[in-house]
């Protein structure tokens, strides 16, 4: 008998709702970052365990939108909290319980969803007598299934998550083939990894004004009869002034973000890979909803 149990992530950004994804896949399939707003697109992660399909919605962190680009964010998070068997709400350990919170246990309460509370980060906390208050603040917001202190990053208390997950499963075929981690195409992944190796580099320098376009990609046989895959990727920015920053001197910047990338694309796609990166300026991208939805930067 086959089950399967789909599970949408959610919480304020910067939570650690993309790192437990990869935790709970095994694999790397979203992007992590110090930055709010790292995760743009709801992500679907795929474990298939013995007969039981696990199938992983890491949604965008929860904000208040001010662009087109934002106002698809949040109608990713609210389109990912339908239909699921079960909801997770990551909530930081070292922050006070927000109206961010407050505004997804709503959403919550208005689908009638079961939701597990992962109260992250307890590592940053200095003695469990400090969580106390936090904790009470959190089973008095929502009427939680389970509430776990836990730290992704230490991995402490996280072999807890699955077997709670697994009570919600129910019987069915699966949805997505047994082998695959994500239901994410290549293209996306490569242009999610480059994105994250600009935010890596750039660090406070540029907000997120930023995306990331994939315009080719194609394989080939070189002549040691090994497979190279060729990609050819557009960094977009708001401002000329931005492009010069992600270009940096003599190039240098530009250089050390293809060299990160095409360490992790190389990996993931097990074949040398020949990157090729540029920068184009499209001032106010982010409230172009055309733009958004024809290059998928932040699709639903």
């Amino acid at each position: 008998m086959t089950k399967n149990v789909f599970i949408a992530i959610t919480g304020r950004p910067n939570a650690g709702k993309s790192s437990l994804t990869n935790l709970l896949v095994g694999e790397k399939i979203s992007i992590v970052s110090e930055k709010p707003q790292t995760t743009r697109n709801r992500i679907n992660g795929v474990l298939t365990k013995d007969d039981t399909q696990f199938v992983f919605i890491d949604t965008p962190g929860f904000l208040k939108p001010r662009t087109k680009l934002a106002e698809h964010m949040v109608k990713a998070v609210r389109t990912s909290v339908d239909d699921v068997d079960v909801a997770i709400l990551m909530a930081d350990a070292t922050k006070k319980l927000s109206a961010i919170e407050q505004e997804l246990a709503r959403s919550f309460a208005s689908h009638n969803t079961k939701v597990i509370l992962l109260l992250n980060k307890i590592d940053l906390v200095k003695s469990k007598e400090e969580l106390l208050p936090l904790l009470d603040e959190y089973s008095k917001l929502y009427n939680f299934e389970d509430i776990i202190p836990i730290s992704v990053k230490k991995r402490i208390n996280t072999e807890l998550i699955m077997p709670l997950l697994e009570k919600y499963a129910v019987e069915g075929e699966h949805f997505f083939p047994d082998d695959i981690a994500t239901d994410r195409t290549e293209r996306f992944l490569c242009s999610e990894l480059i994105r994250e190796k600009l935010l890596w580099t750039m660090q406070q320098e540029i907000p997120h004004g930023t995306a990331v376009e994939i315009e080719s990609f194609s394989s080939r046989t070189n002549k040691n009869n090994a497979e190279v895959i060729d990609v050819g990727a557009v960094i977009i920015c708001e401002k000329q002034s931005h492009k010069g920053m992600i270009i940096g001197k003599g190039g240098e910047r530009l250089k050390q973000i293809g060299s990160l990338a095409r360490k992790d694309i190389e990996e993931m796609l097990d074949a040398k890979v020949n990157l090729q990166i540029f920068v184009k300026v499209k001032e106010n991208w982010r409230d172009n909803e055309r733009f958004i939805t024809d290059n998928k930067i932040a699709d639903d």
